[in-house]
């Protein structure tokens, strides 16, 4: 279906030097490529995963290989964006979504208004309004869509539910290509605003989330199934409030001043703190964004010392602050003992080193991934 049987080359990633490129090892020799997926997919490309690569002969190209897609536990995931459309319509025509068998395909591109939407589809005299999103950020269980703020994406769930109040059919399919998720939600860790525009619209959309299991080439998907969408949950948790890991690089060794733990000495690397932020969650990440400001907290210090590398929220209703600090404890290289915890000294420090960016770390990746999707499977039993 999609690269007409074409053998793909294993690769290791090693690392993506902008949005557009990566760089992969072949055997021995690094080489260039194509990343024709802007999102950001931080737990699935950290150095020494496993990628799928696709030659591209053509002259006119400085990259020769585009990076097709992943292995993530040995399951082939598609990380190619070019082929969702594809996909999408392959499904609608061979009548592999359930529910949407007595829709045919018409045509792509449709364009509506300022804004085009990705498929056309028809029954009898109906016209159905179709936009396709690819998710590839999931845990054990769930998926959850988008990876990075999408004003676009926002502005398209928008626009469907405003063609629906027209009396237009329009609806949303979204790709997972994780074959063992059984749950989906919008991302509002990342991106509250689209959660919860995805909330408000969704009553008013045909809409699917649907699991793909993909064979080793990309040739052909089999849906695993319909992902149940758990709304109470994010009613619960898309709240201006709860967690955080900042991470900041140090170039060099320095020397601070850091209230009253006196003059601490900081090993140059990289470094998580641990935060909490009950209201205004957003507010207090803008804040640590900043370097300019009043000296308040033991992290303000290192702020101003050092370079933001990211600012990632853990948006619950939970206290999550204690247990974030004791996982960063069981696989940081170091820690600055008593740093920001003045109030909660049972914790021995909420400051944790890496020699390397904790973003391109398995271990780090998995604590990510355990705080903002895996520990949700739990509310979704929970509120069955």
């Amino acid at each position: 279906m999609m690269h007409q049987q074409q053998a793909l080359i294993r690769a290791r990633f090693v690392s993506r030097p902008n949005r557009f490129i990566a760089i992969a090892d072949i055997a021995g020799e690094q080489v260039v490529c194509h990343m024709p997926n802007t999102g950001r997919m931080w737990e699935l490309l950290y150095p020494g995963a496993e990628l799928l690569l696709r030659r591209v002969p053509s002259e006119k190209r400085k990259t020769p290989y585009d990076v097709t897609g992943v292995l993530r536990e040995g399951i082939p995931i598609l990380l190619d964006t070019q082929y969702t459309n594809d996909t999408a319509e392959w499904l609608v025509r061979e009548k592999k979504i359930p529910g949407w068998e007595d829709w045919d395909f018409v045509r792509r591109e449709v364009t509506v208004g300022d804004s085009r939407f990705d498929l056309l589809l028809r029954r009898g005299t109906e016209w159905f309004y179709l936009e396709v999103k690819s998710c590839t950020l999931f845990g054990k269980n769930g998926a959850m869509f988008p990876d990075a703020v999408t004003e676009r994406g926002r502005k398209h769930i928008r626009e469907l539910a405003e063609m629906h109040d027209r009396g237009i059919h329009t609806g949303l399919l979204i790709l997972v290509h994780w074959e063992r998720a059984r749950w989906f939600l919008p991302d509002y860790h990342t991106d509250p605003d689209f959660a919860e525009t995805f909330r408000l619209c969704a009553p008013k959309l045909d809409w699917k989330a649907l699991a793909l299991q993909w064979d080793p080439n990309f040739t052909r998907p089999r849906p695993a199934g319909l992902l149940a969408y758990p709304e109470d949950v994010l009613c619960l948790e898309n709240q201006d409030g709860g967690d955080y890991f900042l991470i900041l690089e140090l170039p060099e060794v320095r020397t601070l001043s850091v209230g009253a733990l006196g003059n601490v000495t900081f090993p140059a690397g990289y470094y998580v703190y641990v935060g909490s932020a009950r209201k205004n969650l957003s507010k207090r990440l803008e804040r640590h964004r900043r370097k300019r400001k009043h000296m308040h907290w033991h992290i303000d210090v290192l702020r101003d010392a050092g370079s933001l590398v990211a600012a990632i929220p853990v948006r619950t209703v939970d206290d999550l602050e204690h247990e974030m600090a004791a996982r960063l404890s069981r696989i940081a290289e170091w820690s600055i003992p008593g740093f920001g915890c003045t109030d909660c000294l049972q914790d021995g420090s909420h400051l944790f080193g890496f020699h390397e960016n904790p973003v391109h770390l398995p271990d780090f990746l998995q604590v990510l991934e355990d705080f903002r999707i895996n520990r949700i499977d739990a509310k979704v039993r929970l509120l069955r």
